[in-house]
């Protein structure tokens, strides 16, 4: 193991504003869920995203758990989501006693391939049993084409409810991640662009939606001044320290999202000489926020796997990470429904996330480019004459 320092794939990023807010809330002595904090956190969120009805959580799961819930996903139902995604966005799907159905992804977005949405659909409707929702991830901070997903759902009124976790900061057609869909869930776990140590947030216009769960979140209390409980409810709701934390990250995203493009370029122009090394694709309808820089290595040109990549990093005391395993591949998901266009499985096959975090110096993205090339230069054996790049990736 080398002795310079780490070099973290996502670590977390707080300044000054934000510790000030916590102290500010510690002033306040609301330290337990609940509290100024967090009614604020709300009200910058939804005007940051334009989706007025925000509700601050313990973690995105949470979200995407009430979410479902309040588009009552029960026992027996099925629910649609994205392959290539974490595991977050549908194991509570699982919760409420549903089944996912997985749906492959595209090659322009890595995201939700809406004609094979449409496809799974038109079968589903053919068999008399539609799902309940379905669920599109927007990867590594990239929006899915909500559009035509909302095509594909429109004829069957299937709601749609967006896991855009990573996309916070992101864009699709001029519109934040996960604005227009019935629901939208972020994640402010601890690597990602905004974070507040852990936290979630459920998005929606849809008031009543967003009213009814969060009386859920704290243990569905009727309103009498003694402990009331006609549902079953959950104890969900973000801490008012962390909601501190999670304002002052909110004035710094648009901040942080240049930072992180700027590193997925400094990545791309570093790289663009190696042979066999692409990048993930940029769609050309909104703006990624690039939480990770995702490169994909064609083995025989490059002249190693991405794992041998990843351990050759790690020598050198820096952390990278394979692509999310399709949900399909995973043990515990073992005979649910796949549409399967194959490319969710060559994107694991041949995908590494790379040192992404906001707080990376010059000196750190040098070294990492250089670990790469350093690396690369000594895999020519295999390596073929430098051809076309992947077709699953892009230089956007």
């Amino acid at each position: 193991m080398s002795s310079t320092k780490r070099i973290f794939l996502s670590p977390p990023h707080i300044g000054a504003e934000e510790l000030e807010l916590v102290r500010e809330a510690f002033a306040s002595n609301y330290i337990a869920p609940l509290g100024p904090m967090v009614d604020a956190f709300e009200k910058d969120f939804a005007a940051y995203t334009g989706i007025p009805n925000c509700l601050a959580l313990a973690s995105g799961t949470a979200a995407m758990h009430l979410a479902l819930r309040e588009l009552g996903v029960g026992p027996g139902d099925e629910v649609l989501a994205s392959t290539l995604t974490f595991i977050g966005s549908v194991s509570p799907a699982t919760f409420l006693g549903a089944a996912p159905v997985f749906i492959d992804c595209d090659e322009a977005t890595w995201n939700m391939d809406a004609g094979l949405l449409a496809e799974e659909l038109a079968e589903c409707a053919g068999r008399g049993k539609l799902p309940k929702a379905v669920i599109p991830t927007d990867l590594y901070g990239q929006c899915a084409d909500y559009d035509a997903i909302a095509s594909a759902c429109a004829p069957y009124d299937i709601p749609v409810v967006v896991d855009a976790a990573e996309a916070v900061g992101a864009t699709y057609k001029g519109r934040h991640a996960g604005a227009g869909a019935r629901a939208a869930v972020f994640s402010f776990n601890g690597n990602k662009i905004l974070n507040t140590s852990g936290g979630g947030m459920l998005a929606s216009s849809d008031a009543r939606l967003a009213e009814h769960a969060r009386k859920l979140s704290q243990q569905a209390r009727e309103p009498f001044p003694y402990y009331e409980h006609a549902e079953i409810g959950y104890n969900y709701r973000l801490s008012n320290v962390l909601a501190a934390i999670g304002r002052g990250q909110l004035r710094w995203l648009e901040e942080r999202v240049r930072i992180k493009r700027g590193i997925f370029d400094a990545y791309r122009e570093g790289l663009e000489d190696v042979p066999g090394i692409s990048f993930m694709p940029e769609a050309p309808t909104g703006r990624a926020n690039r939480w990770l820089s995702v490169i994909l290595l064609d083995a025989e040109e490059f002249g190693a796997e991405p794992e041998e990549l990843r351990l050759a990093l790690e020598a050198e005391n820096i952390e990278a990470r394979p692509v999310w395993k399709p949900m399909h591949l995973q043990p515990v998901f073992r005979g649910c429904r796949v549409r399967d266009g194959g490319v969710s499985e060559e994107l694991f096959k041949e995908g590494l996330c790379l040192p992404s975090g906001t707080s990376l110096q010059p000196a750190d993205l040098e070294r990492v480019i250089g670990a790469i090339k350093r690396f690369a230069a000594g895999t020519g054996g295999r390596r073929s004459a430098p051809g076309a790049r992947h077709q699953l990736a892009g230089q956007a």
